[in-house]
Parts: C-alpha cells; sequence; structure tokens
C-alpha cells in the first residue's frame, strides 16, 4: 500500500441461507459475472484451491474497468483476501476481505471489507472510488442475498448451453464478422438497432434492439471484451430482458483440418417471480428453461449461419 491515505469501506447483508452456501458463491469467480452485476468477465491466470490470481472486467460508475486481482481462500474460515496488483485508475491500492458468519443452520452474515488508496489523496477521486465502492458492494451483496436464498432451486434456474457450426473458411472472417458488431443491423436480420462505442480498444459498449420469432423487439445492453489472438469474444448483458436476471456468453472459434468450428455459448440466470407474467399462468421454470433456450439459441443460430456465409463467401474456392 502507498504512503496516501487509507479510505476504509464496510457493508454486510444476512443471508437466509447456509454459511457453506454463501461461501461457495463467493468462492466461484467462474460465476462472478452471470451471478455479480458489476462484473463482466474474470479470467483466472492461475491458482489452486489457497491462492489464485485473476483478471477481473467489472462496470464502476458506468465504465468498464480491468484489473489483476490476488486472491487467500480460507474455507475452513470461510474468508477471502484479495489484493488487486495492478490497480485501475484512478486507485493506487485496492484489497480487501469477505467474511462469512454462521449464524445458524440457515442464517449468515455476509461482510465485504475494503480498503484503498488514490494518488496525492485527490478529493474527486476518493469520491469517485468510494461512489464505485458503494453501489458495486451493495448490488453485489443484494445479488448473492438473492441467490442464495434460492439455493434449494438455483441450480433450476440457471442454464448454459451452447450452439456449433463448421465454417470451410478463415478463422480470420469469421472473427471480423463477429467482432464488427456495429455493421450487424446490415448484416443481421433480427438486429433492428444497435449503437456501439469502443473507447478502449477490444472492449465494446453496446445497446441493441432484437427481434423476435413473435415479432416483439427487446432492448437489450451489452459489455463486450474481446480478445483477437484467441479469436474469441465474451459478453455480459447489462440490461436483460423480464424473464432472466442475468445473462452471459462467448463467441469460441477452433481451427481444425478443413477449417474453423465456431462456437456460441450462453449462460442465464432465470427470474422466476416473472415467469408467469411473461408466459402465462400455467408456465413454470422448466417452460422458462425450454423458452430461452430456443429463443436464444434461435438468434445465435442465425448469426452463427450469417457468420459461416461470410466466411466462405470470401474464400476463393478449393
Amino acid at each position: 500500500m502507498s504512503a496516501e491515505q487509507v479510505h476504509r469501506t464496510s457493508h454486510e447483508v444476512e443471508v437466509a441461507a447456509p454459511a457453506g452456501v454463501v461461501y461457495g458463491i463467493i468462492a466461484d469467480t467462474g460465476k462472478w459475472p452471470l451471478y455479480f452485476p458489476p462484473n463482466v468477465h474474470v479470467e483466472r491466470l492461475e491458482g489452486d484451491e489457497r491462492h489464485e490470481r485473476l483478471r477481473i472486467w467489472a462496470t464502476a460508475n458506468g465504465t468498464v474497468k480491468t484489473w489483476t486481482s490476488r486472491r487467500e481462500l480460507d474455507p475452513g474460515r470461510r474468508r477471502i483476501e484479495f489484493r488487486q496488483e495492478i490497480p485501475a485508475a484512478p486507485l493506487t491500492g485496492m484489497g480487501g476481505t469477505w467474511i462469512v458468519e454462521e449464524l445458524g443452520a440457515t442464517s449468515t452474515r455476509l461482510t465485504l471489507l475494503h480498503d484503498f488508496t488514490v494518488a496525492d489523496d485527490r478529493a474527486e477521486d476518493v469520491e469517485w472510488v468510494l461512489r464505485a465502492t458503494d453501489t458495486n458492494s451493495e448490488s453485489e451483496l443484494g445479488r448473492l442475498k438473492t441467490l442464495a436464498e434460492r439455493w434449494t432451486q438455483l441450480d433450476d434456474l440457471v442454464l448454459s448451453f451452447e450452439d456449433s457450426t463448421h465454417v470451410e473458411g478463415p478463422a480470420e472472417l469469421v472473427y471480423d464478422f463477429l467482432y464488427r458488431v456495429g455493421d450487424w443491423p446490415e448484416r443481421v436480420p433480427h438486429v433492428d438497432r444497435l449503437d456501439l462505442v469502443e473507447e478502449t480498444p477490444g472492449v465494446q459498449v453496446m445497446s441493441m434492439d432484437t427481434r423476435t420469432a413473435d415479432g416483439s423487439v427487446h432492448t437489450t445492453e451489452s459489455v463486450r471484451v474481446c480478445f483477437p489472438e484467441a479469436e474469441r469474444i465474451v459478453y455480459k448483458q447489462t440490461a436483460t430482458p423480464a424473464l432472466m436476471a442475468a445473462h452471459t456468453g462467448e463467441w469460441s472459434i477452433r481451427r481444425d483440418g478443413s477449417g474453423v468450428t465456431v462456437t456460441s455459448q450462453h449462460s442465464v440466470v432465470l427470474r422466476p417471480e416473472n415467469i408467469e407474467r411473461i408466459l402465462g399462468p400455467d408456465a413454470d421454470v422448466a417452460a422458462a428453461r425450454r423458452y430461452v433456450r430456443q429463443a436464444l439459441g434461435r438468434n445465435s443460430g442465425a448469426t452463427l449461419a450469417l457468420a459461416k456465409q461470410f466466411a466462405q463467401a470470401a474464400t476463393p474456392a478449393r
């Protein structure tokens, strides 16, 4: 920690769920983008059951920040300490602790502590970080409480699936089609409108209107993180349709002997309180899973087919 003043914050929530469930959600950073609203993407760079190093992309006061962190996990005490290696500006240091306290068999207190410094202790920067820390911490604890208190049905509310297609064309052309999302209103029939901002190369913030099979239009907002060297694009919807509490996904390209295989992967958390309103009084979680699988698969399948057509049309016949 640098010589600037150390600022500290504390946020806590009581959760009607077992302490092990609460700790398990915090420990599983692979699901953070799906479970925690501010988190866009997490890459586990290295680690084991006790130590890990992460690259994190998350929103803070409406902007996308990225940093690397180290975490020390203590499942016995149900504590996790974290420290950013290279903090995102205006921070010069940031760390903290997750503390899970068992209050009863199905009652838990969760506390999230932060400490941070900013360069020269500038008042406007301190205020910015405090606002971001308060907003993100309250959002994370609120969503964690909701998820953990549905722990007996969480496996049914979360679904992941993927669709793939083989392309007889170069990976570069497929990636170009997926990356140039600003061109999708002209290239992808179910996209009516798309506004795109890419202030940092490879980090795309977008708002999109998509048309479903019944003719209705849904507006979503997303953040996409692009990895051209790995030929993959991950994304997080930051504004979702009413049936979904969260939606993350990935476009990936794998080269094979005669071309490439392109895969669209989706992960979703359903919003059970909206199922009957959206799908009718007889609908249940199983019906919602089928509906979301079909709707998302239909649109991503159409996009995969168009990416295939684009790449193969531009490839000279062999």
